[in-house]
């Protein structure tokens, strides 16, 4: 899809009314025509029943955003589907008729990913919410889209068992399993790629396929392509997800928490480096700049001192987290959190960083930047950000899984001050570029959407692009699911 607009103003296109419609009416290249959608609303009500349907404007538009700041995208139809079988049957009507099949899982997602870009059907998958085949001795479970991570740790809780993937919204398990999400305690558990074992998906004809085998759920395997992760993080474009096999872990022992200040950003990420060098197995490493540590103290009502701050958390049984804080302290000055309240007093406000954030400038948007990059580079790539920050006048305080190389500036910006707009998407774009060029990622977690297409082709090259994109033709030749992202 091409915009009539400036190359340094089309990421925030939606930000302005005269382009959100110009957006709205290029769209429809997909919508029925001649009396079409008469034929196909009785054929959706005949699957998932009356109530199972919505054309209503209201219901269409919440489903047409997420919390990104591109615009709602509303679909022309809303489909409540209960099981896998009632996703393939709507699918088949969907690639009869030519329409566009847009997942939708919580709308918890930060790239635009949900919106309908050239109209179609919202699968909703809220209904089915069914936690599946709990194996606690093998360490397992299958859960449907609608069930979060939240949800799901609650069914967990009298297991001993739990799954620890904490992207701090409760999302959809399928939906972070679709976006490759990840999280603070990635440093340690790793992202959905390394947890996710198989996926049932619905492809755009309506086939359903299993990506390890139907039932199977081995630790490992070396059998044949490794389709999982061709589905993980394919946020939408080659199938719907309707079931994922996960693996859990044991609930640790015991858990301890630790805050340490710096006097510089460099001092911080040289820290987070010498820590994890050492080979604690440190659970999560948080980094905050001094201004987003000053507004989560604004927030939350805390009195953390306004510097460079780590926030920190070791897994284990008692002894074990003894020889990790005698590794961990190196002489710095750590101050440790041991009970349940004063931890989750820590880490809510780690959680909140994106309101804290918001909270700066009351009225204003937010967009979060979200690169990845070798541990050793992390020092360098920081700090040359803030320094840009600085220089340009932008509000970006910085928030970041740091144990693995990924960060966030999140970006505070007036959406009526075009100047201001088109500065931080120029901004955004310089940060993703020097990510780049010190052989990292333009995105760690938060997946490519609307807004880094044009950064992906730089990041992957042009032949690894081709051969996305002709996957995608395979498996959907139509072009029908989720059109218009990653690719």
């Amino acid at each position: 899809m091409t915009f009539a607009l400036g190359p340094t103003r089309r990421l925030y296109a939606h930000l302005s009314t005269s382009n959100f419609v110009q957006c709205r009416t290029i769209k429809k290249e997909h919508t029925l025509k001649n009396g079409g959608w008469e034929r196909v609303i009785p054929a959706f009500r005949s699957v998932c029943g009356e109530d199972g349907v919505s054309l209503g404007a209201a219901v269409r538009e919440q489903h047409g955003r997420d919390e990104s700041v591109h615009r709602c995208r509303p679909p022309d139809v809303v489909v409540w589907p209960r099981s896998v079988e009632e996703v393939s049957a709507l699918a088949k009507i969907c690639h009869h008729h030519h329409l566009p099949i847009i997942p939708f899982g919580t709308g918890t997602g930060l790239e635009g990913g949900v919106g309908a870009l050239k109209g179609g059907v919202c699968f909703s998958l809220r209904n089915m919410d069914r936690v599946l085949d709990l194996h606690q001795e093998d360490f397992d479970v299958s859960v449907e889209p609608g069930v979060t991570r939240k949800g799901l740790n609650s069914y967990l809780r009298d297991t001993g068992l739990w799954f620890p993937v904490d992207p701090g919204a409760d999302a959809s398990l399928c939906g972070m399993a679709a976006t490759s999400a990840s999280g603070t305690n990635a440093v340690r558990y790793g992202t959905m790629r390394e947890n996710v074992l198989n996926l049932e998906v619905v492809l755009a004809d309506g086939s359903i396929i299993h990506t390890a085998g139907r039932g199977r759920r081995p630790r490992k395997t070396s059998a044949g392509y490794n389709l999982t992760n061709l589905f993980v993080g394919s946020e939408g474009t080659l199938g719907v997800i309707t079931k994922t096999t996960l693996r859990l872990y044991g609930v640790p022992e015991a858990m301890v928490s630790a805050v340490c200040t710096f006097p510089s950003v460099q001092a911080a990420v040289d820290s987070t480096v010498q820590v994890l060098q050492t080979g604690v197995p440190i659970a999560r490493i948080e980094f905050l700049d001094d201004v987003m540590i000053d507004a989560c103290n604004s927030f939350n009502s805390l009195s953390y001192p306004v510097a460079p701050t780590l926030f920190l958390e070791f897994h284990g049984t008692e002894k074990s987290l003894e020889e990790q804080i005698t590794q961990a302290n190196g002489g710095s000055d750590f101050s440790w959190a041991r009970d349940a309240e004063t931890r989750g007093r820590l880490w809510k406000a780690r959680h909140d960083a994106w309101y804290a954030a918001l909270a700066l400038r009351p009225g204003c948007k937010a967009y979060s930047t979200d690169v990845c990059v070798p541990l050793s580079r992390l020092p360098q790539i920081i700090v040359e950000t803030k320094e840009d920050l600085m220089l340009n006048g932008l509000t970006g305080p910085i928030a970041g899984h740091v144990g693995d190389g990924n960060f966030h500036c999140i970006m505070v910006m007036d959406p009526n001050d075009q100047d201001e707009v088109i500065r931080v998407h120029e901004f955004t774009e310089r940060l993703a570029r020097r990510a780049l060029a010190l052989d990292g990622t333009c995105t760690g977690e938060h997946g490519v959407g609307l807004g880094k297409r044009a950064l992906l082709r730089e990041e992957m090259g042009p032949l690894a692009i081709e051969v996305m994109q002709g996957l995608k033709a395979t498996l959907d030749p139509k072009n029908l699911m989720n059109p218009g992202k990653v690719l």
